[in-house]
Parts: structure tokens; C-alpha cells; sequence
């Protein structure tokens, strides 16, 4: 039995690989050839820094990443599928802009699309598990054919040597750019979430396991600096927006001195950084969105089928659409890694905070907007370049965590007092009702907020002869969490003694989708809204597997047990009912508006 140490070492060529996209692995030829050996150092590090904060920071015993996704994931969806588009729409572009087209010339179109297909069949076929053996077998031929391709390089003409540092005014602008997308980056992949919940699963170390990929990365990174060092400065390009690029360097030296044998490593090198980045991505996505669309309640999520909503296909042609955009207007790979900066950062560090344990809700449409404006003074910086403009774009794109890291600092707004108010000068009495253990206790039945909930297994008594549950099992489930609720709201009612009968006026249910046996179900009821003589019930039933099975509301009124005369409803069912009476209750205010008053009011007991 491997011990927990060897466990967690065998996930350190997947982390590695599957951070290894266009980003790590053309732009580390970029800064080389651009800012010099300080310059790569200023990119390399802080980027393995990043990917192994992450994996120490999630590895806490007070921290479980599943238990995070699957309370917040939903609120960062949109953050994690754009990460995953700009990822493979610049793996795409890199390998076609930066190796294929410089190197081969043409049919790069065939090729990528022949490379993105493979890779996600490959992603589509293979779990998570057997996709790290599949890592572990790349990255040394991976290896071996960039240090054949360095080896062959060695033919090339000599090039004057690389200067320890050669910044300018744009590289000062990025260096904070680059610290925050890079401390947060793997936040933002769900690449990383994925891996780091399955380290966890298999009882290893997610902080050992994301240290030795971290180092592997850096490796892996100074590998294609030393081979932007032996193709040399002579071979930056200007695009059509003017801006230097030195990413296709590699390629173009190779080609220049047609050196067959480089070709043909750097080439395997570069397609086995993209196969690994691409088949992940489908994994992981599709992954993501299956457990999204498992617990998901929206309607539409009934009548699409699963397969096709969780199906990360129609990313992956985005992502395809994106590159070929850009490859055919002869952009830089510049414009898509500014995301990373700008437009992704708010909703990075809203996640951060999140497994902080802090519990705002993340505005995730506000986050995208702040992170547009965040982008366009990027763009803005580095185009001219204005630094300035390119310092502050990240902390534009900051804004909106800012409640969120409020929080985490411990300078939260302080809560309302039990008896919050409704109306200036109001306050709503808190009433005690008969104790009940809230449902995730562990009990089958009680409150939680203003909702009553009943939880339930159904069996096969409750199934009909094709094998589903039998729909009039619903409405039975929805009338034994009325009664329970009534049991609580009015324990003293004797229906041989009483003054009132409760009937039920209107019933109506509207199904999503069916349960079956032993799959658990909950049952969730609560006041809608009430008048003189009618109360409104709204109830819901989920399943733990498939998410919303229906909803529905019922009225009810109240008779004379003689007479059957319609009553008003009694005193005794509101004050039951009154700590979970909608805020907008006219019997909620006239009691607030008594508080206020100073009039004696009796606790609800």
C-alpha cells in the first residue's frame, strides 16, 4: 500500500500539465525573449507560487473543496466556464499562431481541429483517475522531445546571449497584473478544483501534491525559456496591432535554419501540452456542469436533457471560434490573457473568500461588469503603453470582492437584533415556538427560516406498476407536511372541541420531474400570503438526486364546524403562524405597529 506521501506525488505531473496551456507554455518563451532572464523569473515564479497556494490553502482540515463547490459552485459557474474558454482558446491560438503556421505554413486549421477532437475524446472517455496515468506517460515524452528539440537547436546559428534583465515601461506596468492572476488564477480553473477534491477523496495531500507539481511547473516552464535562449532575439514579430510578440521565436528559428529534428520535438512537446490542457478541460468541465445540473432547481433544466446541458462541446467551439478570430486578424496572444487580469479577478477573489468561510453571496453579473471596465483600461495601458493604467486595472477589477474581503477582515456589518425592524420605529416580535430540531440535525421534520420541511425515502409501496413514484404520492406528501406543520403552528387544536374547521379551497401542483424508490425527498412548505380569510401555502418538493420535482401552492379557509359559514381566519392560527408569516403581512405590521406603540404583546407560545 503506497504510503500518503507517494500518493500525492503521483498527481504532481497532472497539475503540472494541466497548467501548462498557451499561457505557460508560448508566453514563457515571450517574456524571455522580451525582459530578459529577471523577466521570465517575474513571470515563472509567481505563477507556481500561485498554483501551489492553492493547493496548500484547500488542503486545511478545516477546509473541504467539495463541500465548498457544492454550496458556492453554482454562484462561480460563469466564472469558471469563461476561464475555461480563454484556456483552450489560447492553447488553440498558441499552437497554431506560434508553432504550426511559423513552422509548417498551412493546414494548421486541419490540425488543430484533428488535436482538439482527439483531446476531447480522450477527456470525454477517460475519468479523472486514468487521465493522470495518461499525464504521468506524456510528461516524460513531453520532456524528452523538448530537450531533443534544445539539443537540435544546437545547430542553429549563435545569437548574442540573453541579458540578465531588459525591462521597460509595459513590463513595469504587468508586474502587478501579473501577481494577481497568477495568485489567483488556479482559484478561477475548475481544472484545479477537480483535482484538489479528488486528492482529498483518495486521503493524500493536496498541499505535498501541489507542491511537487508547482516545482515540476517551474521546470517545465525554465525548459521553454532555455529554448527560447538557444533560438535567440532575432526572430520577434509585429502584429497588426503593433505590438512586439516574440511567442512563435522557437518556430521561426527552427524553420530558419531547417533544423527537421527540433521540428519534430518541439512539435510533440507543444501537442502534448495542448492534448493534456484540452482533454482536462473537457473532463473537468463536464464534470462541473454534471453535478450543477444534478442539483439544479430551474424549471428548464426538466425539459433539456442532462447530457447536452453538461456537455462542454459547445465551449470547446467557442473557445475554437475565439482562436480562429484571432488568428486570422493576426492578433497577440496578449488580448487573450488579459481576462486573467481584468475581467476574471472580482470573481477569483469572491472565491478565495468563500473557502475563507465567508458567507455574502457573490454578485457574479456586477463582477463582470467591473471586470469589462477593468479590461479596457488594460488594453488601454498596454497598448500605449500608459503603466499606470496597467497598475491599476487589477484593482479595478477588485471592487467588487471588496464586501466579501470586508468580511473575511472582520469588519462585517453588524447583525440586526432578534426583534429587527419592519417599518421606522417597528420591530417584529420573535416569537418561541414548541422546540424542533432544524432538519439537518438530523430530524425528518421541522423549520428552517420560514420554511417547513419534512424529509422522506420513498420505497416501492410508493412506486406504481411501470416503476416511478405514483403521482398521487405528491399531493400525500404535501398534505402530511401540511398536518406536521400545523402540529407545531397550533399544537392545542382538538378537532372534537374546536370552533373552526380547515378546509383546503384550491389545490394546484406542477410537475418537473419524477423520483423513484429510495432516493431521498424533501418536502418544503411555508405562508405565502394571507387575507381575512384565506391563507396561501406555496410548498416545493426536491429530490437529493435530481433536483426540483415540483411545485405548487394550495388555499386554504376556515368554517363553522355547524354551520360550514366562512370565518375569518382565527386568532390562534396567526398567532401560530406568525413567526413565519410573509414580512408583508398586514397582521405582521399592525403587531409591529403595537411594539412600537409600547402596547403589552403577548408572547407567542
Amino acid at each position: 500500500m503506497p504510503s500518503s506521501f507517494l500518493r500525492s506525488l503521483v498527481w504532481a505531473p497532472t497539475i503540472a500539465l494541466s497548467w501548462l496551456w498557451g499561457l505557460g507554455f508560448f508566453y514563457a518563451i515571450h517574456v524571455t525573449l522580451t525582459y530578459g532572464w529577471l523577466g521570465f523569473i517575474a513571470f515563472a515564479v509567481p505563477n507556481a507560487t500561485g498554483l501551489f497556494l492553492f493547493g496548500w490553502i484547500l488542503n486545511s482540515p478545516r477546509r473541504e473543496p467539495e463541500q465548498i463547490l457544492s454550496k458556492a459552485g453554482g454562484q462561480y459557474t460563469l466564472l469558471f466556464l469563461l476561464c475555461q474558454i480563454f484556456a483552450v482558446a489560447i492553447t488553440i491560438f498558441g499552437f497554431a499562431s506560434c508553432l504550426w503556421i511559423p513552422l509548417f505554413g498551412e493546414h494548421s486549421g486541419v490540425v488543430v481541429a484533428l488535436l482538439l477532437l482527439l483531446s476531447c475524446a480522450v477527456g470525454h472517455a477517460v475519468p479523472l483517475a486514468r487521465l493522470r496515468l495518461l499525464h504521468i506517460a506524456y510528461l516524460p515524452l513531453g520532456v524528452a522531445a523538448g530537450l531533443l528539440a534544445l539539443w537540435a537547436l544546437r545547430a542553429a546559428p549563435v545569437t548574442p546571449p540573453l541579458p540578465l534583465a531588459a525591462f521597460d515601461a509595459r513590463f513595469y506596468g504587468l508586474v502587478l497584473p501579473t501577481l494577481v492572476g497568477f495568485l489567483l488564477g488556479p482559484w478561477m480553473d475548475v481544472q484545479q478544483w477537480q483535482r484538489v477534491v479528488e486528492i482529498r477523496r483518495a486521503g493524500a495531500s493536496a498541499g505535498i501534491a501541489y507542491g511537487a507539481g508547482a516545482l515540476l511547473f517551474l521546470g517545465l516552464l525554465a525548459l521553454n525559456a532555455a529554448l527560447a535562449a538557444a533560438a535567440g532575439r532575432g526572430h520577434v514579430v509585429i502584429t497588426a496591432d503593433g505590438l512586439p510578440a516574440a511567442q512563435a521565436a522557437v518556430a521561426l528559428a527552427i524553420r530558419a535554419a531547417h533544423l527537421d529534428l527540433a521540428a519534430i520535438g518541439f512539435t510533440i512537446w507543444a501537442a502534448i501540452a495542448v492534448v493534456s490542457t484540452i482533454d482536462s478541460a473537457y473532463c473537468a468541465t463536464r464534470w462541473l456542469m454534471s453535478g450543477i445540473t444534478t442539483r439544479s432547481t430551474a424549471p428548464l433544466m426538466a425539459f433539456v436533457p442532462e447530457g447536452l446541458v453538461s456537455s462542454p462541446v459547445s465551449l470547446m467551439l467557442a473557445a475554437g471560434g475565439i482562436a480562429i478570430a484571432m488568428v486570422s486578424n493576426d492578433l497577440s496572444l496578449i488580448y487573450l490573457m488579459i481576462p486573467f487580469a481584468t475581467l476574471l479577478v472580482g470573481s477569483a477573489a469572491c472565491l478565495v473568500c468563500t473557502a475563507f468561510g465567508v458567507t455574502q453571496r457573490h454578485d457574479a453579473v456586477l463582477n463582470l461588469m467591473i471586470g469589462l471596465a477593468a479590461a479596457i483600461v488594460f488594453l488601454a495601458g498596454y497598448v500605449a503603453p500608459v503603466p499606470v493604467f496597467l497598475t491599476l486595472a487589477p484593482l479595478i477589477g477588485l471592487i467588487g470582492a471588496v464586501p466579501l474581503l470586508l468580511e473575511r477582515l472582520g469588519w462585517r456589518a453588524k447583525a440586526p437584533p432578534p426583534e429587527a425592524a419592519i417599518e421606522a420605529g417597528a420591530t417584529r416580535e420573535v416569537a418561541t415556538v414548541h422546540p424542533m430540531p432544524r432538519p439537518e440535525s438530523g430530524a425528518s421534520h421541522g423549520f428552517d427560516g420560514e420554511w417547513f420541511v419534512l424529509r422522506m425515502t420513498p420505497t416501492y409501496d410508493d412506486t406504481n406498476s411501470v416503476g416511478n413514484i405514483y403521482f398521487a404520492n405528491y399531493f400525500r406528501w404535501v398534505g402530511k407536511a401540511r398536518e406536521l406543520f400545523f402540529n407545531i403552528c397550533v399544537p392545542d387544536f382538538d378537532l372534537s372541541r374546536t370552533d373552526f374547521y380547515i378546509l383546503t379551497r384550491s389545490f394546484t401542483h406542477d410537475f418537473r420531474r419524477e423520483a423513484r424508490e429510495f432516493d431521498p425527498v424533501t418536502v418544503r412548505i411555508k405562508v405565502a400570503e394571507h387575507n381575512r380569510k384565506f391563507v396561501t401555502l406555496a410548498h416545493e418538493i426536491h429530490s437529493d438526486t435530481h433536483g426540483l420535482l415540483g411545485r405548487g401552492e394550495q388555499t386554504l379557509m376556515f368554517v363553522d364546524p355547524r354551520s360550514y359559514r366562512p370565518l375569518d381566519i382565527p386568532r390562534v392560527v396567526l398567532e401560530g403562524f406568525f413567526p413565519y408569516l410573509p414580512a408583508t403581512s398586514a397582521y405582521v405590521a399592525r403587531r409591529a405597529a403595537a411594539l412600537a406603540e409600547g402596547q403589552t404583546v403577548r408572547a407567542i407560545g
